[in-house]
């Protein structure tokens, strides 16, 4: 399978907005990387606590104690960046120019652990696969409005030119553990350690009977339908049991 580096609009893919809607001071055009996480949010109010991060990964048919334990730790690992202030100063130059610089700073830790959705691109780790860019969104096509909806996929592409073996359209659990390998930033350990965090959980609820990761499956993760999707096949399956 080629790789496209192409950004014609041929090549562009809508990222659609359908089944997700508007949370409150996020408005109806959400990134990808919001999507993802909206899912968790199960009041729309553009927050998600840990007790709802544990219900979305029941939803999707993790045990309690998995369920539970996710909630928890990745609630304590974003929380604080995605909740920013701002302190702004003013610098004076030597030519008597004085300009404004705004810094983001988190804030003091939240008992309740919330994370805030329109924040989420902060919480970006390091050592990934590069799909996302630093905005959450796809390495995309930008739109008139400023966002970015569409997208050239070169870099997803890209997670199965370099480490895709016999099957070109899904990744085994060695091929997936030397795409993390591959990614690794020198020194990055907590970025090592989310990204194997989050691979390895959805390989371990979304293979097949033979091990395979597909790919339309991890394109799903990145244009946030993965979890609508899963939670509306458990619970089609459970009516027909």
């Amino acid at each position: 399978m080629a790789s496209s580096s192409s950004s014609s609009s041929d090549d562009c893919r809508p990222i659609s907005n359908e089944g997700h809607e508007s949370l409150q001071g996020l408005g109806g055009d959400l990134s990808a990387l919001q999507k993802h996480v909206a899912f968790f949010d199960q009041n729309k109010d553009g927050t998600v606590y840990p007790w709802e991060t544990y219900r979305g990964f029941r939803a999707i048919g993790c045990g309690i104690f998995l369920s539970a334990g996710s909630a928890f730790l990745i609630n304590l690992a974003l929380s604080r960046k995605t909740r920013p202030i701002r302190i702004r100063f003013c610098r004076v130059r030597p030519s008597h120019q004085s300009s404004v610089i705004t810094h983001h700073k988190g804030k003091f830790p939240s008992l309740l652990l919330p994370i805030e959705i329109k924040n989420i691109h902060m919480a970006k780790h390091g050592s990934d696969s590069g799909v996302y860019d630093s905005e959450g969104r796809y390495t995309s096509c930008p739109e008139p409005n400023g966002l970015i909806s569409r997208f050239v996929p070169s870099k997803f592409e890209e997670i199965f030119t370099k480490h895709a073996g016999a099957n070109s359209n899904a990744l085994t659990s060695d091929e997936l553990l030397a795409m993390l390998k591959y990614n690794r930033v020198p020194k990055d350990y907590s970025g090592w350690l989310a990204s194997w965090t989050e691979w390895k959980i959805l390989y371990f609820l979304c293979k097949d009977k033979n091990g395979l990761l597909h790919k339309e499956t991890i394109r799903a993760v990145y244009d946030g339908s993965l979890f609508e999707r899963m939670q509306e096949d458990r619970a089609s399956a459970r009516k027909k049991a």
